[in-house]
């Protein structure tokens, strides 16, 4: 079964709490697909994932391009496991496709809004009446991720 994971964003913003989550996933040897809830969204990690260190390169590609699924990160907004990923980054509120096939989720969601708060929430609620293993993690104010439950 797929572990879930919830992160709460308190203190950082997602383009900067998001790339050292997939160089984790990508040092793994997993191959990762984060689902943005918009286009320009997506645009804009991939910008930040090309410009997020200057002593590190990250490989990836959005599904707009032509050899998107032959990186280990792969940006989208939709459903599908284009680089047939083991780990799926949901953003933003982006809907959660079926999760059946990832070793694991990570919903990322802002703390400071009310929108994204409420779309954790429900994605919760009904992860948890489905008989999943969910688990939440919080930032602290040093920027590092506590279990919360």
């Amino acid at each position: 079964m797929t572990e879930i994971l919830f992160y709460h964003l308190t203190e950082s913003t997602l383009e900067e709490a998001l790339p050292a989550l997939l160089e984790k996933s990508v040092e793994r040897g997993w191959k990762a697909v984060v689902q943005a809830g918009s286009e320009e969204r997506r645009d804009a990690l991939d910008a930040a994932l090309w410009t997020f260190r200057d002593d590190s390169f990250l490989a990836h590609a959005t599904d707009a391009e032509p050899h998107a699924p032959e990186n280990p990160v792969l940006l989208t907004t939709g459903p599908q496991n284009g680089n047939d990923a083991q780990i799926r980054f949901l953003v933003d509120g982006a809907d959660a496709p079926d999760l059946a096939g990832y070793e694991r989720a990570v919903f990322m969601f802002d703390g400071h809004d009310e929108e994204q708060l409420r779309k954790a929430r429900e994605s919760w609620k009904r992860l948890r009446q489905e008989s999943h293993t969910v688990t939440y993690w919080q930032q602290s104010a040093d920027r590092r991720w506590e279990r919360k439950a």
